[in-house]
């Protein structure tokens, strides 16, 4: 089991780190749905987690709205985001795109995994457990299925998805079958709604491995055993 909080400003983050958490996925405004984090905030998150044991992936989104990035400029300020945050020492980056008829943009992906490749800490194998993580624009897009094979190709590890409904509840049929299609070939992050009381039912149900939360209630804790 493996337990991911979304954590939008430096006070959540020790409060996931004194809460057990496994992983942080670092972000600002949730009230936006979630931007790209400062620099600032980055490297002290960074530290703290490190010392701590627990990694870090960052939320690359610099704007709000839809996913789709039309405008030249918005696809290098996000190539920008993706290399500030690996050289700030994350480890691992969030990001996501689509085109305007509802697909993964895999040119526009291409683009930004490509930035994380060659990355001077990953080109020298400083950082070999690198997450790659394709958000919830992946539950807006047109066709499921078809969009986790073009997630696959990208050189994804994980997805971040609610199963293209409100919560990760309700979205417990369509997460099943993606654990079921992927077949180990890119980890399921059930998110939305999760919390302390439904993540068993999520976990069981749907046959992920790993969950994420803001968990305001509280994180859960099991027997990692």
């Amino acid at each position: 089991m493996m337990i991911e909080v979304c954590c939008p400003d430096i006070p959540s983050v020790q409060r996931a780190i004194e809460g057990g958490a496994d992983r942080i996925e670092l972000c600002r405004a949730l009230e936006l749905d979630g931007l790209t984090p400062t620099r600032e905030d980055i490297r002290t998150a960074v530290d703290m987690c490190h010392r701590a044991g627990v990694k870090v992936h960052v939320l690359i989104r610099s704007r709000e709205g839809d996913f789709v990035y039309t405008a030249p400029e918005e696809a290098r300020r996000m190539s920008d985001e993706i290399a500030m945050a690996l050289d700030e020492g994350a480890d691992g980056v969030v990001l996501g795109a689509l085109t305007p008829d509802g697909d993964i943009d895999t040119d526009l992906c291409s683009t930004w995994i490509g930035v994380v490749r060659r990355h001077p800490r990953v080109e020298s194998g400083e950082l070999r457990d690198l997450g790659i993580t394709f958000h919830r624009a992946f539950d807006v897009c047109r066709s499921p299925m078809d969009a986790v094979e073009d997630i696959i190709r990208l050189g994804c590890n994980r997805l971040l998805t609610s199963g293209h409904a409100p919560s990760a509840v309700d979205g417990i049929p369509l997460l099943a079958r993606l654990v079921q299609a992927t077949e180990g070939r890119l980890v399921i992050l059930a998110g939305a709604g999760v919390s302390a009381s439904n993540y068993h039912r999520i976990m069981d149900e749907a046959g992920v491995c790993e969950v994420h939360g803001s968990f305001r209630g509280g994180i859960p804790r099991r027997d990692k055993a």
